[in-house]
């Protein structure tokens, strides 16, 4: 029996797919009746996401939206400040013969007085290593060096300014007579040749044998049917979710069956097996003349004694001694030359130039003398005077979306085809225009304006997008059998 699945196709998943990473395959009308290997493989990858499922069941890859919250802030758009304002002298004219002008005051803004101060500031701390003389040009030892030099009485501490000294003790001798070989015994060898003599003899050219011969098998060619695949149920990627494009992820899975499939074999099958039988070859002879050995070849060894001799052999009786030991102190054995000093490396200072507030800007108050005259003259109505003004700070609220959940995908039943009729469709097109979602005519069709109100009502339930999900039709108050 042959079964074909067919779902409604959605033309824009494979666009939202390469934003989600997925890689989309459209499979279009699969035959269930000659799966392809990429079915097989399919069927091994999903076989641990999916759930246990029966056939005409259909799962998709569907996304849970990103949830948010709004929250509100207050952000400060403007600190709190000072405003200082200088107001100044006002005067009004007065008839006098005497005063033309009173005295008064003037305001005047004096600066920040700096002065600049060096400072020594240490760059580099004091140190001290060990140098290859007393000199501070001396050449700085090697870190491998003094660490064997410690190892034969280096002190680890030593004071700036001491030097110590490698001194040596050298290894002592006993002269002893000793016999010498002066060449060795040996064996000498002297080589007698084999002796041979002329003879006719009859020989064997080529030995008696037995020669296999091969009788090929007989086979008959014959015709039957086998089975090549038992039927089974298997996961198929689908086309067709009944779902707005907007985040599908186009992974539609469904379970169907594969009838078992045959065909027919011709094969060759053995007659008569194969065979051998063996057949008799005989020797063949050739008489020859050759060289018959008499006696044969003899090594005669002769014994060459040793030569020797007495020498004088100076033998170590003590092994050399190294010893560091501090300069110019008593104590055995010849200096090496070698000597470690410690220096000190004075620290490294450097100056630094910076300004420093002597003095904070102030104000002052200089007098302004009263001027006199026969003339009209200004009076003083108000002094001169300094005003502070404290500008508060400014503040507004803002609102701001924060996430409270992350997006995620994962399998879930949806609606497709195989569980899919008209009076389905307007039952849940009534339950959209119920929950304010204008689906369109009550036609059992689902157009585009249908889809439209489906994903409106997912997105305000925060239910997952990219099919028609168990879950949504359960928020409409849909009812499926199971």
């Amino acid at each position: 029996m042959k079964q074909r699945s067919k779902f409604v196709g959605i033309g824009l998943a494979g666009a939202l797919l390469i934003g989600l990473g997925v890689a989309v395959k459209s499979i279009g009308e699969t035959s269930a009746q000659q799966p392809s290997s990429a079915s097989a493989d399919l069927n091994r990858t999903m076989e641990p996401l999916l759930p246990n499922a029966k056939p005409g069941e259909c799962y998709a890859k569907v996304l849970t939206p990103v949830q948010y919250k709004t929250v509100t802030e207050e952000l400060t758009v403007r600190d709190a400040s000072k405003k200082y304002d200088i107001v100044p002298a006002r005067h009004s004219w007065a008839e006098e013969k005497v005063l033309s002008k009173e005295a008064s005051e003037k305001i005047i803004a004096v600066p920040a007085v700096f002065e600049t101060r060096s400072e020594k500031v240490e760059i580099e701390p004091a140190r001290s290593i060990w140098r290859a003389g007393a000199s501070a040009d001396s050449p700085r030892a090697k870190d491998s060096y003094v660490a064997a030099s410690m190892a034969l009485g280096l002190p680890a501490t030593a004071q700036p300014g001491q030097c110590y000294a490698e001194y040596l003790t050298p290894a002592e001798y006993r002269t002893e007579e000793v016999k010498v070989v002066k060449k060795e015994a040996y064996k000498k060898h002297e080589i007698v040749p084999a002796k041979y003599e002329w003879v006719e003899e009859k020989v064997m050219t080529k030995e008696a044998a037995d020669k296999i011969i091969g009788e090929p098998a007989v086979y008959e060619t014959v015709t039957e049917k086998v089975l090549e695949s038992p039927a089974t149920t298997t996961w198929k990627q689908g086309r067709g979710l009944v779902e707005r494009v907007d985040n599908t992820t186009g992974d539609i899975m469904c379970l169907v069956e594969v009838p078992a499939k045959y065909k027919m074999v011709t094969r060759r099958t053995l007659k008569s097996p194969a065979a051998t039988r063996t057949v008799k070859v005989p020797a063949e002879y050739k008489t020859v003349r050759k060289q018959k050995l008499v006696s044969p070849a003899q090594i005669k060894t002769v014994d060459v004694p040793a030569e020797s001799d007495v020498v004088q052999k100076k033998v170590r009786k003590s092994e050399p001694k190294v010893a560091w030991r501090l300069k110019g102190s008593p104590g055995a054995g010849e200096a090496t030359g070698r000597v470690l000093c410690q220096h000190e490396i004075r620290a490294k200072y450097t100056t630094v130039t910076r300004q420093v507030l002597k003095t904070p800007a102030t104000t002052k108050k200089v007098e302004i003398p009263a001027e006199y005259s026969t003339m009209r003259v200004l009076k003083v109505s108000s002094p001169a005077r300094q005003s502070v003004v404290e500008i508060p700070a400014q503040s507004t609220q803002i609102a701001k979306r924060v996430k409270v959940a992350d997006g995620k995908l994962e399998w879930r039943r949806v609606l497709c085809e195989t569980n899919m009729n008209t009076n389905l469709i307007s039952e849940i097109q009534r339950s959209l225009q119920r929950s304010g979602f204008d689906p369109g005519p009550i036609d059992g069709l689902l157009g585009n304006q249908t889809l439209t109100a489906v994903h409106g009502f997912q997105k305000s339930k925060g239910l997952a997008s990219g099919g028609l999900t168990w879950q949504t039709l359960e928020a409409l108050g849909v009812k499926l059998g199971s």
